[in-house]
């Protein structure tokens, strides 16, 4: 007789458990722990594009952080010039702005912010990937080029005072849509936003897998020259998938700030990028729930970490990488399921 447990895959058991913890946390998490759990939820979804370029597509991108970036600055630029009222945002006053940039005109509209949250980083990257896959760039030469793109922007969004709040970046966020940001009940609703959020894009993306499309990506990852021989085109395969992985991490960055309350270059340059890619890898690169996971725990394990020993976490974080990559390089999801397949046999 066959066992129940052997016919439920990990990602079902997976998607079980993640119903229920997300349910239940809004009535055992306090509003602090509760916020916190959303950041990491918005994390996850960044995890969640990484782990279908990577993991499936394998395009190592070290600079998820810049497209992050692009979607919580269209939504911080929104939430600025509503508190403004009409008038320049507090830090363009504070660094001598006269007039309101042309740039910052049409962010007023929220319709006009998360599309542009989502939009910019996908055209971006649909332009980066036509120029880069087109001259047959991947490996370490594609992780690179995109993580000499994370320190850029940041340099260019330290260098714009006046445009973008410089180093300080954007905070003193008070409403969103006519709710304060500060009350409770805003707070829960934006974690039950950004949990639905994560779980239609999870679904989206598994589906994408499992379909025609996602076998071929595989199939780009694995040999890529083979398949340009049968007769595909693996740059526009890879430039499609980086786009959409370009486009959650722009609406995971617009979903961010008002759950955080802050955007500034430090958040998304390449430590930040790599904090993330750590994530993945720990959680396990080829599997959805594993990018997923590794983002929540890694999370976590920062803040916790971050309180007790502040000037370890980098060390442990990296010592923790090295030993994951070596030891378990299917990650945690790979050693749960070799876990599981032992008590089964």
């Amino acid at each position: 007789m066959i066992k129940i447990r052997r016919s439920l895959p990990f990602a079902t058991v997976f998607a079980i458990v993640a119903v229920i913890a997300l349910v239940a946390a809004p009535l055992l998490l306090e509003p602090f722990r509760l916020g916190l759990l959303a950041k990491y939820l918005c994390y996850a979804i960044v995890a969640l594009g990484i782990g279908l370029a990577w993991g499936q597509g394998g395009m190592l991108t070290l600079g998820q952080g810049v497209f992050f970036g692009l979607g919580g600055y269209a939504m911080a630029m929104y939430l600025k010039l509503t508190e403004a009222g009409g008038g320049l945002p507090d830090f363009m006053v504070w660094s001598g702005v006269e007039r309101l940039p042309a740039l910052w005109a049409p962010f007023a509209n929220p319709i006009f912010a998360l599309a542009m949250a989502v939009l910019g980083p996908v055209v971006i990257a649909l332009l980066l990937g036509a120029l880069v896959f087109r001259q047959r760039v991947r490996g370490a030469y594609f992780a690179i080029l995109t993580q000499a793109l994370a320190a850029a922007l940041v340099i260019l969004l330290v260098g714009q005072q006046g445009l973008t709040g410089g180093t300080n970046g954007m905070t003193n966020f008070f409403e969103l849509f006519g709710q304060d940001l500060a009350e409770d009940s805003t707070q829960r609703t934006l974690y039950l936003v950004v949990a639905v959020v994560l779980g239609i894009l999870y679904l989206a993306t598994r589906q994408l897998v499992n379909s025609r499309y996602g076998r071929l990506l595989v199939a780009v990852r694995d040999g890529e020259d083979r398949v340009r021989f049968l007769g595909y085109d693996p740059a526009l395969v890879k430039t499609v998938t980086f786009a959409a992985s370009a486009g959650m991490a722009g609406l995971a960055g617009a979903l961010f700030v008002p759950v955080v309350g802050i955007i500034s270059p430090a958040l998304l340059g390449v430590v930040p990028s790599l904090e993330l890619v750590v994530a993945v890898a720990v959680g396990g690169r080829h599997a959805l729930a594993g990018a997923v996971l590794g983002a929540v725990l890694m999370g976590y394990a920062k803040t916790v970490f971050s309180e007790q020993f502040a000037d370890g976490w980098l060390y442990l974080q990296g010592a923790l990488f090295i030993l994951v990559m070596t030891l378990a390089p299917k990650g945690i999801v790979g050693l749960l399921g070799r876990w599981r397949r032992a008590r089964t046999t």
